[in-house]
């Protein structure tokens, strides 16, 4: 566990700095954050701690004096540490702008991986809590839409969609219907963006075409894990969030144990 100073904390802008000056190749996002907390470089705040360092490290890359530069798709090395090699592929690539400017667009904006139906208290709006990143702050995705997969151990044995009522309740039904007894895990992935207060915002007007395919093949990546994919979906990297046990769970488990010991 990383050791928290008792410092004054850093700047985002100075850690960020202080991981990508020790890494050994590009970095994201998401992996940058993570590396700023496990060193106890800043205390990490709100629901996606990692959008503050996509806007620095997007808003700074724009500048000719930056001591961040974007050497493809959502990634990021320091400047003069022998890691500024950017594919082919990205060299003629307009992405001035950087994914964090297109996120109203995007398709999926937040999703879980095989989730644990036991760490759910089931009800007609049960609390889907999820968290970003260790530290950050916690999310509830009951009224999440998008689609969603159960399965039976590893297997997937349903799919369905979440429109016209959230995934929580779609959920809360299949533990009463003729599929109750079937599964033990789920994956959501849902369209509604997630603000840094933890709250789920509209989903978005339009989405741009160039989006499609690529979000497409990073859903079926998650959701099928293929053995010859060596690694998940790029446009979904930074937008998995882990489940957390539903505290009203921990009480049940609480008082079990003292019963237990009386």
């Amino acid at each position: 566990m990383a050791k928290r100073s008792t410092e004054k904390e850093m700047t985002w802008k100075k850690a960020i700095a202080t991981v990508l000056r020790e890494a050994n190749g590009p970095m994201t996002k998401r992996e940058i954050t993570e590396r700023i907390e496990e060193l106890g470089l800043r205390m990490l705040t709100g629901a996606r701690p990692s959008h503050y360092v996509g806007m620095c490290l997007y808003s700074n890359s724009k500048k000719p004096d930056s001591p961040f530069l974007q050497v493809g798709p959502g990634s990021f090395v320091l400047r003069n540490t022998g890691n500024e090699v950017m594919p082919p592929s990205y060299q003629d690539d307009d992405e001035a702008d950087g994914p964090d400017e297109r996120e109203d667009s995007a398709i999926i904006n937040a999703f879980g991986m095989f989730w644990r139906r036991e760490l759910v208290d089931w009800k007609q709006k049960p609390k889907l809590l999820g968290q970003q990143l260790k530290g950050s702050d916690a999310v509830n995705f009951c009224d999440q839409q998008g689609i969603y997969l159960l399965y039976d151990g590893r297997e997937v044995i349903y799919v369905g969609r979440s429109v016209d009522r959230p995934i929580g309740q779609r959920l809360f039904e299949h533990t009463r219907d003729r599929l109750a007894t079937r599964w033990d895990r789920f994956s959501w992935f849902g369209i509604l963006p997630v603000s840094n207060n933890g709250e789920l915002g509209a989903p978005p007007d339009t989405v741009q075409a160039d989006l499609l395919l690529p979000t497409f093949e990073a859903l079926l990546i998650e959701a099928l894990e293929p053995r010859q994919n060596r690694k998940r979906g790029d446009d979904l990297q930074d937008a998995e969030f882990i489940q957390l046990i539903d505290p009203s769970i921990k009480k049940r488990q609480l008082k079990d144990f003292i019963d237990q010991m009386n």
